[in-house]
């Protein structure tokens, strides 16, 4: 995360005390040079201890050149790039590892970081193309490709890549429907990086993936279109449940095709309904007296009634 610009004349993108001593050149390297040309000082003004001026002058000139020296080297991480101006014009680019610099005529003009960042930004009360107000967050992810071009073609790049998106996000929203904008998220998130890679690419920044996070619509309609996708739900259902009665009752008059030219099947059929109700814990049973008839099955619906209950006792 970003904090403030320490008071310096380096541009350090966080403020940790450590990483600010370290780029205006207090390292270990720099600590080794001024103590070395320190020592050295002092043994040549030792050198001179009978000549009170000329050994003052020997010791002044000696630190000074080992501050300057102690001031030349820079440690850059792995990850960062430092834009070094000379005079006020570009001199090149330091790092990763030990580079050196001239006290007082090149300095640092930033320290960049070209790691994988994340910027979040959102679009409130934005109309799509259907005219309806939505609030959208995204976030996006962006690297810094060239850091020479970061630090001279735009003056603060992480403002411009925030406002970059964030406009083109409104770009989107107000050609898209409202449809679109929730089921084909992957095709808005592919115009966005498109749109803001565009923008941003004359910065020296490359973008490496856009995602929508949450797209919220107004109380009024969320309900509406939940209602009407409870509606097309038992619309569907109501046409399900109607498909699966045409084909029972098909199965229905293949099994009665079936059944009219084998009496002893459908005899044998019938009993085996009225043993399948009689399992029941039902103690009456109405039974067509035609049917009775014409299947014999009295005899077995008067045993089946006389099945004992769960306790033990007949049925009566």
């Amino acid at each position: 995360m970003a904090n403030e610009t320490p008071p310096s004349e380096v541009y350090v993108e966080w403020a940790e005390e450590g990483e600010v001593r370290r780029k205006i050149g207090l390292n270990p390297i720099s600590a080794v040079l001024f103590l070395s040309m320190a020592a050295a000082t002092v043994l040549g003004g030792f050198l001179f201890r009978d000549q009170l001026r000329v050994a003052l002058s020997v010791v002044a000139i000696g630190l000074t050149l080992a501050v300057l020296v102690g001031l030349m080297p820079r440690i850059a991480n792995q990850w960062e790039r430092a834009v070094v101006l000379r005079l006020g014009r570009f001199k090149g680019v330091g790092g990763p590892g030990v580079f050196w610099m001239i006290p007082f005529i090149e300095r640092v003009a930033l320290w960049a970081d070209l790691r994988v960042r994340t910027t979040t930004f959102a679009a409130e009360k934005t109309l799509t193309a259907d005219t309806v107000p939505v609030d959208v967050d995204a976030v996006l992810f962006w690297q810094i490709q060239s850091a020479e071009q970061a630090v001279l073609a735009v003056e603060d790049y992480r403002k411009a890549v925030s406002w970059a998106a964030q406009t083109a996000l409104r770009d989107i929203i107000g050609k898209t429907h409202l449809a679109d904008m929730l089921t084909g998220r992957e095709a808005i998130d592919y115009d966005l990086k498109r749109l803001i890679d565009a923008r941003t690419h004359d910065w020296g920044i490359v973008v490496r993936s856009v995602e929508i996070r949450d797209v919220t619509i107004p109380p009024g309609l969320e309900d509406a279109m939940s209602r009407q996708a409870q509606a097309v739900r038992e619309k569907q259902a109501r046409v399900i449940l109607g498909d699966a009665e045409v084909e029972v009752s098909a199965k229905f008059e293949e099994a009665a095709l079936r059944y009219q030219n084998n009496p002893t099947a459908f005899q044998l059929r019938a009993m085996n309904i009225l043993y399948e109700g009689m399992k029941e814990k039902s103690s009456l049973m109405i039974v067509p007296s035609s049917m009775v008839d014409s299947l014999s099955v009295g005899g077995a619906a008067g045993l089946a009634s006389l099945r004992p209950r769960d306790d033990g006792t007949p049925v009566s």
